[in-house]
């Protein structure tokens, strides 16, 4: 399992813990897998926030 899945499934996870029922609970869900997936793709380094915090590394 890649980084990317990972963090895609612990984000879905936790949001569902989070909130249980509900169409406001599918939307915590929603926010915390996409939060969960931009995680994992950044600690797999196919994902460069550098550029948004103005700074660049090399």
């Amino acid at each position: 399992m890649t980084p990317t899945q990972v963090g895609l499934l612990t984000g879905i996870v936790l949001g569902a813990a989070a909130a249980f029922g509900g169409f406001g609970a599918f939307l915590v869900v929603l926010l915390f897998g996409a939060v969960g997936l931009v995680v994992g793709r950044v600690l797999e380094g196919k994902l460069d926030l550098s550029q948004l915090a103005g700074r660049d590394r090399g």
